[in-house]
This record gives C-alpha cells, structure tokens and sequence, in this order.
C-alpha cells in the first residue's frame, strides 16, 4: 500500500471536490480515498488541484511523432510520453486517411503497444478514409475511398484495444454502420455533409461519436441544420470539443454546453507532432505544415491538427465555457472514459479505479502525472 496525503488544495474525486484527501494505491488501483490522517509526508497543493488523469480520443502525433509515419511501439511511446507531460494518461492514437494496408499495419501496432504495456495506450482511432471530399479539411482526398468488405473485415477483426472510427455516415449504408456497431467498433461522425434525416438514421443504429464537433460539417442554417443541427439536438452521441481558441469560437462552444447533456462533451486535442516537441513544423502527406502561435496551419491557411495539449485545453474549457475546474475534469477525464466503455476503470478518483491522476498548481498547468504502475512524469 502506497499512501499520497494531499493538503491546501482541491481534489476532484467522484464524490465531489474536497479539500485534502488522503488516497491509498494497492497496486494498480486505488484502495481508498479520505481524510488526511497526520500532519507528516503531506503534498502541498498550494492552492492547486489533483483530477483524474485525462483521456485524449483523438491524439495524431506528439514529441515530433506524426502517428502516420510511426506505425510502431517505439513511435507510439514517444507520443504517449510527449502527452503524459500535459496530464493525459489515456489516448487513442489517430490514424489521418490512410490505405487499406496501412490502417491494418496501424491496427496491428496498436496491439503491439499494448502488449508491450506502452503506459497509457488504449486503442486507436482511425479518422477517415471514408469522408466526404467537400470536408476534407487537411485530408488528401486522393486517399478517401468506400468501406468495402476488406476494410470492414481489418476494422471488426478483435482487437487489444478500442476502435474508433470517424466516417461521413453519408457515406457508408446505414446496414454497414450497424454490423461495425454490434463488432464493437466505436462508430463517429466527422467530415461530413450529413443531412439532419443522414445523421439520425446514422444515430438510431448506434452511431455513438461526433468528431471535432462544429469542424468539418456545415454551419447550421435555420431550415438546414445539418450534422452540427442534429448533434445539439439529439442526447445520444459524444461529441468531441477542440478548445484552442481557433477551432470554434467561445459563444459556440457555450451553446453546445447549454443544448447538449454536459455528460457527452468531451474535450479532444487533435494534436499533432508539434505537442511536445522542440521543432514545431512538420510534415502530413508530402505538406508541410506550419506551427506558430499554438496555431497548426497549412499554406492555404487550412487547419491542421492542432498544437493543443490536455492541459491547456483544460485551462480553456474553464475560460471558455465559464465553467468549473471539476467539470472540465470531468470533460477531460469521465466522459471520454465512459464513451469508450472503460468506467470501470478509468476517468474519475474512486475506489477500485485505476490509480491515473494529475496534479495541477493553481494556474491550471500540470506539474505531475502519475499513470498506475508507471513512473510519475514531471511537466
């Protein structure tokens, strides 16, 4: 048994925020959570923060790693380690349009790394290549393609880890979506010129994810609402929420917390080989993309990825949405993990859940990460 008492802070556990805890890890997990208990071997918060560790649904690169380029364990570490500095402790590595072989070699390496127990490797999350081109955003188009039986049969074959997939539902049979569905992939929408009628014939087979919501879809028209439309409409599916201050505007965001159930928003990076990493630019399908700013932008002036990290984006849900730390906790942490079916083991600071949390000062910026069973990362 291991015990941390922290003190003169907050801690957001699934009960509610206290202002100390005492946490006891056996193992993996933790054993209990309570009061401090003696005055030695505190951690001073110093008016700082412990949440549960974050979870990134969609992570494309980190520390200089574009996942594309680095279908292997020891790329997939690097981008895991790059983004446990900024407190995530999950992540789902996602794949940018690729072919048909390349998306099973990055199948493949994702249960490699999770064999080779990479700290913080979940599964995969594979964006495109079924999108629609009107909605490519920084996608090459050259390599969208249908859903035929060969990807279905790569797709639905059983796997270590989670599959995500982000398709323009316009784009696959309603029939399809539903046998990749009840094979246990977690189905998104994204890239897409879906119609209202599209997406929530896509959302009654169990479609359960909105990828970057208010991205790459039209904005909603009052007799065209559209995917966007559909998803403020509809409380079934998680809708993902990129927070940099350049992706959707603050008023924007704001309307998704008031139409959506706060349950299904998820804050997402879409981070790319610049988090972490010293060289900023880099390179996606022969473009090179320019870092500046915190900015990720092609030289057409396209949004590429983001140079976003859980943290920051954190920091911006409570600016932003004018909500509290908790509850950007828990957009960062408990509702990704119940989209991706792992409450039982990750997402909040409970008894019997995984010893994953992030120490915050009271800027909001982590200073340390603790992943169960790995050694603490240092911001």
């Amino acid at each position: 048994m291991t015990r941390f008492r922290f003190v003169n802070g907050h801690v957001a556990t699934q009960g509610g925020v206290l202002p100390g805890a005492e946490i006891t890890v056996d193992g993996d997990r933790i054993a209990s959570i309570g009061a401090v208990e003696g005055s030695s071997d505190t951690i001073d918060l110093n008016g700082g923060w412990v949440v549960p560790g974050y979870i990134d649904t969609q992570v494309n690169g980190g520390g200089g790693v574009l996942f594309n380029d680095r279908l292997d364990v020891d790329g997939i570490a690097t981008m895991a380690a790059a983004h446990a500095a900024y407190g995530t402790t999950a992540m789902l590595p996602t794949l940018v349009s690729e072919t048909p072989d390349k998306i099973a070699r990055a199948l493949d390496a994702i249960d490699e790394a999770i064999e080779a127990k990479v700290p913080g490797i979940v599964g995969i999350h594979v964006e495109g290549p079924v999108l629609n081109p009107a909605r490519k955003g920084i996608h090459d188009p050259t390599r969208f393609r249908d859903l035929d039986e060969e990807m279905v049969a790569v797709l639905t074959r059983p796997r270590r880890g989670k599959v995500m997939l982000t398709v323009a539902p316009e784009r696959v049979p309603v029939a399809t979506l539903r046998r990749l569905i009840e094979a246990g992939v977690l189905v998104s929408a994204g890239h897409s010129e879906a119609s209202y009628e599209q997406a929530m014939a896509a959302f009654d087979v169990g479609l359960s994810g909105v990828t970057h919501l208010y991205n790459a879809m039209p904005a909603m028209q009052q007799r065209v609402p559209g995917l966007a439309g559909a998803t403020l409409d509809d409380p079934r599916p998680y809708s993902g929420l990129i927070i940099d201050g350049f992706h959707v505007s603050a008023p924007m965001l704001r309307l998704a917390l008031k139409a959506r159930p706060f349950e299904k928003l998820m804050l997402v990076t879409d981070a790319m080989p610049s988090v972490g990493a010293v060289d900023k630019d880099f390179v996606l399908h022969g473009r090179h993309i320019d870092v500046s700013g915190g900015k990720c932008t092609y030289a057409d002036g396209t949004l590429a990825g983001s140079d976003l990290d859980m943290g920051l984006a954190l920091a911006n849900a409570v600016e932003q949405l004018r909500i509290t730390v908790d509850q950007a906790a828990a957009m960062a942490a408990t509702h990704p993990a119940a989209f991706l079916g792992l409450s039982d083991e990750r997402g909040a600071l409970a008894k019997g859940l995984r010893a994953d949390w992030v120490v915050l000062d009271a800027s909001l910026k982590p200073v340390e990460t603790r992943i169960a069973s790995a050694e603490p990362v240092a911001a």
